[in-house]
């Protein structure tokens, strides 16, 4: 073999480890899965408790009447509104801001962590079934607690995934723990999860179609 030839195959060889490396899927953790935490500016931070308070009672009271038309209700929500205004505060502004607050979190709770998508990670949950085959689960969400969308109200949709895994997995009744890998999609859906007493549509922000799944 020339001295080129084996130049040639050295670095073949040296090259193999960072190949391989570069393919293996990515260890993360469940709270990766979240975008980048928004800054969000707290508009009550400076106001009294009794402030507070008198904007609580002023949504509460205007809800109350315009649903059931009660001009006494109307009455306290305007005398309240005056009292905050002759202290200087913008009730409508505050409630704004609100709402605002309210988006940019829900927001926050169904993004996806962009430099994730795409890519082949390795991560550990509990198996909440969706779809069996010859008594094996070929589809499921993958949860990060146990009695998560079941005995507890559901994780943020960024805090579940669509699992498909044509294989299929052996378990042993709700929420066996496992390691999933295999190429992390970006999708937001509803899935119908089935209760005791009915069904309940949960959010989902990523899906995934499973190369492994095994035992954690």
């Amino acid at each position: 073999m020339t001295i080129v030839g084996r130049l040639v195959s050295i670095l073949a060889l040296t090259a193999l480890p960072a190949i391989a490396l570069a393919s293996d899927p990515q260890e993360i953790s469940w709270d990766m899965l979240s975008p980048p935490a928004a800054v969000i500016e707290n508009p009550f931070k400076n106001l009294a408790a009794e402030q507070m308070d008198a904007l609580r009672n002023i949504l509460r009271l205007e809800a109350k009447a315009q649903k059931a038309d009660d001009t006494k209700a109307r009455a306290e929500a305007k005398a309240l509104r005056l009292q905050l205004t002759e202290a200087g505060l913008d009730v409508d502004a505050l409630f704004a801001a609100r709402l605002a607050i309210i988006d940019k979190r829900e927001a926050a709770a169904s993004g996806v962590n962009e430099e994730l998508v795409g890519t082949s990670v390795r991560l550990p949950g509990y198996v909440l079934p969706l779809e069996f085959k010859d008594r094996k689960v070929v589809e499921f969400l993958l949860v990060p607690t146990v009695g998560a969308c079941i005995h507890t109200p559901p994780p943020p949709p960024n805090q579940i995934l669509h699992v498909r895994y044509p294989n299929g997995i052996t378990i042993k009744g709700l929420y066996t723990p496992v390691w999933i890998v295999g190429k992390l999609r970006a999708e937001s859906s509803l899935e119908k999860v089935n209760y005791i007493d009915g069904q309940a549509s949960v959010a989902i922000s990523y899906r995934m179609q499973a190369d492994v799944v095994e035992p954690y």
